[in-house]
């Protein structure tokens, strides 16, 4: 997996407290019920007493003197349901909590800028992040430990120490959370960013499986986006990216029986997937294939991106928009058991002479990886008559798919779905049922998730979900504008101006981008940051500039001149700032200096 540099030298007071309890830092019954997040809507029958995060949690801490456990994850989380069942639910574990703890459930999707700041935090001084994460909060709101996934035992053991230590200790616990807080500001980024940031990933890159990193793969898209508008300066690109399209489309991270991309997977071979499927991911990558099947004439892309689409359109469809996800569970609990057989009902299923021939393609001679069987995709490059047979296969284990129930977060995020409008309006350009999809959730999104004057952060089944935060402003006014262009529909025009101008207002105070209205915790992630989705702050710039509205334009020059100067970090997690600089000489004239005189791409980054 990527590493990002990690500013120990902030977290020392806090590690040498944990090491001196023997803690190794490297390694409501009822209240939530009925909550609108499948999510948290699950952790309602835990004897751990959850509160729903807000002011009103950080206010019992204060009154009672208690650290909070701000627990974070998603309905589709494998590990989440894991550390449900082995802590959460764990009686001893729940009375520790309840006696000494504020614990707090957060639905990282509803939550989106309190999960990147936390992750932040645990990045900085665990030097990894991910899902679930935990995260210890002092009751002042400042981070004090991290951890994600940790068995029963160990994290009871933590959990245990730290409590006691606050009880005689609070006021050194709390100087040690507030010394954490000091970030060292990262150095600035270089003059000629595009050329830095392909150095970056090409130290990245992995050339022989494609993608980046050597350990888990996942789908980078925006840094695969970036690369893809800087193919004409680096003709070499080519190659690189090719292997990583094919690899992502042609093996386990792609679902070759029913379509749509899994999240990752833990391999660099892209065999073994984590089997969630996530909205945005597939509009995400359903977008990016779009443009890398023009870019790279590839029309084989165009075909991944319309099968991603159409799995989307068939299986996410909810009455106002699509869900967040379905479960890397099987309504038995069994991860990715959904998506595998065992070889002898595929024998089955398929019949001798198509066994013969999946049985060597799919590797079936091999032991299965999972429990549930194996899951089918090319292990070679099939010849063109072996494809054809094998989607004949594929044909038959899909109809036996059918009747496989698989749990889902069907709750409708207005920024997720913002993701999802653009990609079907590109793909509608060309193919009407998708522009005809395009139109439908258009309306939803206008009549639904805007209320005429805000956004909702989404709709689950008959509740309302508030909290709107800069994403979902971001990727909703990105969609419609998208919808608008490819559509010629001028009232769709003026929403997209509309929802821009709001999020200006709600978000951009003193020259800079917030990811929420308000902040509770001390501690924060940066607008231009891009790791699995678009940061927001480079589409709001893009789209004001490409606006013809004066205002936007004037708001959108500015930021982007003020953050080519001032932005800082690792230039790969800058990846939407690069985009912007190659296409910012076209949409604002003279804003950017062109290093070496070339000539910036004028193609949008379209997530």
């Amino acid at each position: 997996m990527l590493t990002k540099t990690i500013l120990l030298r902030t977290a020392l007071p806090l590690i040498a407290i944990f090491l001196s309890w023997g803690i190794n830092p490297v390694y409501a019954a009822g209240r939530l019920a009925g909550h609108g997040s499948p999510y948290l809507a699950m952790h309602a029958d835990d004897p751990t007493d959850w509160r729903d995060w807000g002011p009103a949690a950080l206010a019992e801490a204060r009154r009672q003197n208690r650290l909070l456990l701000v627990s974070i994850g998603y309905f589709a989380c494998h590990w989440c349901h894991v550390m449900q069942r082995e802590s959460y639910r764990d009686p001893e574990v729940a009375r520790l909590l309840n006696d000494h703890y504020i614990p707090v459930k957060v639905d990282r999707e509803l939550n989106s800028a309190l999960d990147a700041a936390l992750q932040a935090f645990s990045e900085r001084t665990r030097g990894r992040a991910g899902w679930p994460l935990n995260v210890f909060v002092t009751p002042e709101g400042y981070p004090l430990f991290a951890m994600q996934y940790a068995p029963r035992d160990e994290f009871l053991r933590i959990a245990s120490a730290l409590a006691a230590r606050w009880r005689t200790g609070s006021a050194e616990l709390e100087a040690a959370a507030r010394a954490a807080a000091m970030v060292e500001p990262a150095p600035p980024l270089p003059a000629d960013l595009p050329a830095a940031f392909v150095k970056r990933a090409l130290e990245e890159a992995d050339f022989l499986r494609g993608g980046f990193g050597a350990t888990a793969k996942f789908p980078q898209v925006p840094q695969l986006a970036a690369l893809l508008d800087l193919r004409a300066r680096h003709p070499d690109l080519a190659g690189f990216l090719r292997l990583t399209l094919d690899q992502m489309a042609g093996r386990g991270l792609f679902d070759q029986v029913a379509g749509g991309f899994f999240r990752y997977t833990v391999d660099p071979d892209w065999q073994q997937p984590h089997f969630e499927k996530m909205l945005y991911d597939n509009a995400q990558l359903a977008a990016l294939y779009l443009r890398a099947s023009g870019f790279l004439g590839e029309p084989r892309y165009r075909a991944v991106a319309e099968r991603t689409l159409d799995f989307v359109l068939a299986q996410m469809a909810e009455a106002d928009g699509y869900a967040a996800s379905l479960s890397a569970l099987d309504s038995r609990g069994v991860e990715g058991g959904a998506y595998l057989w065992p070889a002898e009902r595929i024998r089955a299923l398929l019949g001798e002479a198509d066994w013969q021939l999946v049985h060597r393609l799919w590797a079936l001679d091999r032991a299965a990886e999972y429990e549930a069987g194996y899951l089918p995709f090319a292990h070679g490059l099939p010849t063109p008559e072996e494809a054809l047979a094998q989607q004949t296969a594929l044909a038959k284990l899909a109809g036996d798919r059918a009747g496989r129930a698989i749990p889902r977060d069907g709750k409708v995020l207005a920024g997720w779905n913002g993701l999802l409008l653009a990609a079907l309006a590109e793909s509608g350009r060309e193919l009407p049922r998708h522009a005809q999809a395009a139109a439908a959730l258009y309306g939803k999104v206008r009549d639904r998730l805007w209320t005429g004057r805000s956004l909702r952060k989404g709709l689950a089944a008959a509740a309302v979900l508030t909290g709107a935060e800069l994403e979902d402003y971001a990727y909703v006014a990105w969609g419609v504008w998208h919808y608008a262009l490819a559509s010629g529909d001028a009232q769709a025009r003026r929403l997209a101006v509309q929802i821009q101008r709001e999020a200006w207002r709600r978000f951009h105070r003193a020259g800079e981008f917030h990811l929420e209205a308000r902040r509770l915790v001390v501690a924060q992630a940066d607008a231009w940051e891009e790791g699995h989705t678009y940061a927001p702050a480079p589409l709001l710039i893009e789209l004001g500039l490409a606006s013809g509205e004066a205002d936007l334009r004037r708001g959108a020059r500015a930021a982007l001149a003020r953050a080519m100067k001032m932005t800082r970090g690792d230039v790969f997690w800058r990846a939407g700032l690069v985009r912007l600089s190659l296409a910012a000489p076209a949409l604002a004239p003279g804003l950017i200096p062109v290093p070496g005189g070339a000539s910036g791409a004028a193609s949008r980054p379209a997530p």
